[in-house]
């Protein structure tokens, strides 16, 4: 099974926090099969040595660039850490601390040293994952999978979950045969509320988007029954039961990129309606206040926006390429999560054309 984690929005406001002497952002091409992780370590460690380099020619302390060099070798030469991965490795190191996330997003080898983490890719996987559930519903049989982008998926135990109608039913229930097909679906509608409630503790904890596959009406009556916020509209209309994960995964995929160009699409929709209420700016400055000041409700940043610059505690922006130059796209996005926005990273062709932001205001500008 991949191995994921990917921060909650308090974690990334955490490490957008951390300022140090030296602030190293690594992100790896990895892969979940073990054997094709060589590679990954060979481009760790020549990162590591340009990252040393770096600082060193910065004049970083040797004590404390001596504490850097420990924490990022300690993950290099961690054998066991290298029995589990996904897509991308994220490392965000100081001469005090080290984080890793194992990422299911493809992200490009990048190394990025300065006073503070380059955090944009984290976003990317915070806004797509490209992780999600399948419930394979059928009168015989009920299943949870896990699945990520190109990795085997795996069946989830859920714990109360009835496994088919008769695990549900008591058995004088079962013996029942009166009212026929109106009774059945009656039974058929305890069964699946069993079910919802069997899922309900593990995807209250987990915003990943729940595909259903069902044959009808069991799809009906469970969408009737349902209460998870997860399950998405789309169902795939089928007998599970004697679909294999793998199939099952590949049958599904198609609906998880309908589901997040329909999330993409639903946006432009929104942004065409607070556009005519003068609620929307793609000023990189009028963005770069209105963060500092609460006032974003929804923005979308470029992932391949490489602008450097500064913005002041007022919110006055100023692109500067020089050494004080920091990501300000980057930043635009702390002070906008700070504040309650939602956030969204993503490509450029999802943007108007030449913006690196796209951002809804809570109120007029």
């Amino acid at each position: 099974m991949l191995y994921v984690d990917i921060p909650g929005h308090d974690e990334f406001s955490r490490l957008s926090d951390i300022r140090s002497d030296a602030c190293i952002s690594i992100y790896l091409e990895t892969s979940p099969i073990r054997q094709n992780l060589e590679a990954s370590k060979i481009q760790l460690g020549n990162f590591i040595k340009s990252a040393l380099q770096q600082v060193e020619e910065k004049g970083l302390d040797k004590r404390r660039l001596a504490m850097l060099e420990e924490e990022l070798y300690s993950v290099l030469e961690d054998v066991e850490f290298w029995d589990c991965h996904a897509r991308s490795l994220a490392i965000l190191a100081t001469p005090e601390s080290i984080t890793t996330y194992r990422l299911a997003n493809n992200l490009l080898n990048q190394l990025e040293v300065s006073e503070r983490f380059y955090l944009k890719p984290l976003l990317r996987a915070l806004t797509f994952p490209h992780s999600a559930y399948i419930l394979a519903l059928s009168v015989n049989e009920a299943r949870l999978i896990e699945f990520f982008a190109d990795v085997p998926p795996a069946e989830v135990e859920v714990p109360n979950m009835p496994t088919c109608r008769r695990d549900a039913m008591t058995e004088a229930v079962l013996n029942d045969h009166h009212h026929g097909a109106v009774h059945h679906k009656v039974r058929l509608a305890q069964y699946t509320r069993k079910v919802d409630q069997a899922l309900r503790p593990l995807l209250a904890i987990n915003n990943h988007p729940l595909f259903l596959v069902a044959a009808e009406p069991l799809a009906s009556i469970y969408r009737a029954t349902n209460t998870l916020s997860n399950l998405t509209d789309e169902t795939l209309f089928t007998n599970a039961e004697h679909i294999g994960l793998t199939d099952l995964v590949s049958q599904v995929r198609p609906l998880l990129d309908n589901y997040y160009r329909a999330q993409l699409d639903a946006l432009k929709t929104r942004f065409e309606i607070r556009a005519g209420e003068r609620r929307v700016t793609q000023e990189l400055s009028e963005a770069a206040r209105a963060a500092t000041f609460g006032a974003i409700e929804l923005l979308l940043i470029n992932i391949e926006s490489s602008l450097k610059g500064t913005i002041n505690k007022d919110g006055l922006l100023s692109l500067d390429e020089g050494e004080n130059g920091y990501g300000i796209i980057d930043e635009i996005a702390k002070r906008a999560i700070a504040t309650g926005a939602r956030v969204l990273a993503v490509r450029g062709e999802d943007l108007p054309s030449g913006a690196d932001l796209h951002a809804i205001l809570r109120y007029p500008l």
